[in-house]
């Protein structure tokens, strides 16, 4: 405000969360997984089963979804196969058109089931891990792997206050991941992508936990 009183730097502008391709994307380039290649054929990245059956007819070419591997998932939003009676879950969602109809303006909610999608969805689960990896990979002190972790999401690094709750939850799951490190490796196996053998489980459960947290904060979601 004291820099430019009139926003003639645009410094401030309306917050709204990112649309729903927006948001799949900016986790995919955080994690590094997102394939930049432009053009090709619709690709199907992840969605749950059974979504275009109740649907579709009999005869239909379409009828199933057979989802796609390697770096067809992930792949930008644009080049999602769309089908206009089933919309994937997630982007439905998070208020993405169905395209069944002109969409002049999205809506804008906001809602728990959103919340869920980006806390649970496998592809933002696995952009957590893989952005854990690239932070474990690269540091091995705490406050070097939370600032590539924030670095990459927000753009900025954390303030004393803000490192001291997130080191609670990375300790308390870590805590929890040694005691269970079968819930560990179920974790660590959502995604096609896999996980880095050299790093333990728990360890890199537990800042999956802290690259999601950051990556579902408010500043994260929202431009």
């Amino acid at each position: 405000l004291e820099r430019d009183p009139a926003n003639r730097l645009l410094a401030r502008g309306p917050r709204f969360r990112l649309e729903a391709e927006q948001l799949r994307d900016q986790a995919l380039a955080a994690s590094g997984l997102l394939v930049a290649k432009v053009g090709g054929r619709p690709v199907r990245p992840y969605q749950p089963q059974g979504i275009w059956e109740d649907v579709a007819m009999k005869e239909s070419t379409t009828r199933f979804y057979r989802t796609d591997s390697g770096e067809n998932l992930y792949r930008r939003s644009l080049y999602t196969l769309i089908k206009r009676t089933a919309l994937a879950p997630a982007m439905d969602i998070l208020n993405a058109p169905n395209r069944e109809v002109s969409c002049v303006r999205r809506d804008r909610t906001n809602t728990p089931l959103q919340a869920l999608v980006t806390l649970n969805d496998p592809l933002f689960v696995e952009a957590s891990r893989q952005l854990a990896a690239r932070a474990v990979d690269a540091a091995p002190a705490f406050d070097a792997r939370l600032d590539l972790v924030s670095l990459r999401l927000l753009g900025r690094t954390f303030s004393r206050a803000e490192r001291g709750i997130v080191r609670r939850t990375l300790d308390e799951a870590l805590t929890t991941y040694r005691r269970d490190p079968s819930a560990a490796k179920q974790l660590l196996a959502i995604g096609d992508s896999p996980a880095p053998e050299k790093i333990p489980a728990p360890e890199l459960a537990a800042w999956t936990l802290v690259a999601s947290q950051v990556m579902n904060l408010d500043e994260s979601l929202t431009k």
